[in-house]
């Protein structure tokens, strides 16, 4: 139990950088699709171009993140060893990306679209490189259990990065969707200089053969990222190729760019979790109740992304103001948008197991497997169906990598998750989503009184069966003293 409160304690400061710092990011998509009209396509290229970002982050990373903690960890290898090796490869990588692709930029920005404009294109492979180098001192951060550091750091880009924006976008009525990336590019410069200390003191080491093992351990991790972010942005890269009206394509990706927004709340979630609960995993891989902690770490990741998500679906007349009225359309991909978080998010917890065997080749099959069913649903749909498809395909892709690796996971490192609590759980979320969307109640407020009172039996749920308040620190000092 000391180790589930050390963990809420780290996920909540991460939770700063992640909820907190995207919330915050988030005043962006107002900005944005406020000052970008859906028609002109301005947030179909933001889009586009992120998803493309994010791809490449992915590659350029390699896996080192996870590679780290792992080698940091075995009580082999020298942690300032491992960081500077990972450090240098990593760096090495990026600036050989960075020469390579301004050689051609031309050539790569007319493929993509953007030959009137290749210094978008420009801009953000100096920005992806930089984010990929700054991905380890990151890592090293959180080995250290530094918390609050990293959090200034991932604060300190979105402050400045919004402040910028909105004195364009906002205060000078600006249009040209290019300065988006421009202002990236000032922030990302920003905290690689603020990065410095985590930079220097120590002795820089390519340690050549814990490199070697270092890489037998990550490229199947990194065939395992790049299937993963293709789960979250193929749909994205893919829409414009396949899509049959091509002018129209970047406006109706804006539109659901725009709206999968607001479906992020999970990602965020998914995301801070992930930051506390990989270094806590591969440091309590060696205690005895391993196993039945993360069955219990697993099972609230559940409960609490299932509140989550009926809180935006039951408050979506109101969230849907942080994206311009051109864009509402859209909406209807935020619960499958949603639910297909969910799963990524278990999937993500389900992943332990081969990464503490080190069977990291198993997490590789499972995200092609996932990957390739989204991508030739996006590609066979996409024509028919538009957005929606690309919703329904992240649904599909990441729920069979889910279920493949829950299965062999059982078989090769069992683990007695609470099925039954969970399914209870499922199925009483599952009742109060029916009860709240497919009840017609036309007053606004009745509607949200309605929609206010099932969001509580869940909480209400939730505090009777896993949360009781005299396990909560503060309410069980309150009661203490009644």
């Amino acid at each position: 139990m000391a180790g589930l409160k050390s963990l809420a304690k780290d996920t909540a400061i991460y939770g700063l950088s992640s909820i907190v710092g995207r919330f915050l990011n988030y005043l962006l998509v107002p900005v944005y699709t406020i000052a970008l009209p859906a028609q002109e396509g301005g947030y179909g290229v933001v889009t586009n171009v992120y998803a493309w970002v994010a791809l490449v982050l992915v590659l350029l990373t390699c896996g080192m993140e996870t590679g780290f903690f792992r080698f940091a960890n075995n009580g082999q290898d020298d942690p300032k060893r491992v960081y500077s090796t990972a450090l240098l490869s990593v760096g090495t990588g990026s600036l050989a990306f960075v020469a390579v692709g301004l050689l051609l930029l031309h050539p790569i920005a007319g493929w993509l679209g953007y030959g009137e404009h290749p210094w978008y294109v420009g801009m953000m492979m100096v920005v992806v490189a930089m984010d990929a180098v700054q991905s380890i001192p990151f890592a090293y951060l959180r080995y250290k259990r530094r918390p609050l550091r990293f959090a200034a750091l991932k604060l300190l880009f979105i402050g400045l990065n919004i402040a910028l924006n909105l004195a364009y976008y906002v205060g000078m009525g600006g249009t040209d969707v290019g300065k988006a990336f421009l202002f990236n590019l000032l922030c990302t410069a920003t905290v690689m200089l603020c990065m410095l200390p985590e930079l220097r003191g120590f002795r820089y080491v390519l340690d050549g053969g814990l490199l070697r093992r270092m890489m037998r351990y990550c490229l199947p991790l990194l065939v395992l990222g790049l299937a993963g972010i293709l789960n979250q942005v193929a749909d994205k890269i893919i829409f414009p190729f396949v899509y049959p009206d091509k002018e129209e394509a970047i406006v109706q990706l804006g539109i659901y760019g725009a709206a999968s927004k607001i479906a992020m709340i999970m990602a965020m979630l998914t995301q801070a979790f992930r930051y506390a609960y990989e270094p806590f995993v591969f440091g309590k891989s060696r205690d005895k109740d391993s196993r039945e902690t993360y069955a219990q770490g697993m099972k609230y990741f559940i409960i609490f992304t299932l509140l989550a998500f009926l809180a935006v679906m039951f408050y979506l007349d109101i969230l849907r103001y942080l994206i311009g009225r051109d864009y509402w359309e859209g909406l209807r991909v935020v619960p499958v948008v949603m639910m297909a978080e969910i799963f990524m998010g278990v999937y993500f917890n389900l992943s332990f197991w081969y990464k503490l065997t080190d069977e990291t080749r198993w997490g590789a099959w499972f995200s092609l497997a996932g990957c390739t069913v989204l991508v030739m649903l996006n590609v066979l749909l996409i024509p028919r169906f538009g957005y929606m498809a690309c919703a329904w395909a992240g649904f599909a892709g990441y729920g069979v990598a889910m279920l493949l690796s829950y299965f062999v996971g059982q078989r090769r490192y069992p683990i007695r998750y609470d099925l039954k609590s969970i399914g209870g759980y499922v199925l009483l979320a599952a009742l109060l989503y029916t009860l709240a969307m497919y009840v017609p109640i036309e007053n606004f407020w009745l509607r949200m009184v309605h929609r206010t009172a099932l969001l509580a039996i869940f909480i209400i749920y939730i505090v009777r069966c896993d949360l009781p308040l005299a396990q909560i620190p503060v309410i069980n000092r309150f009661i203490k003293k009644k």
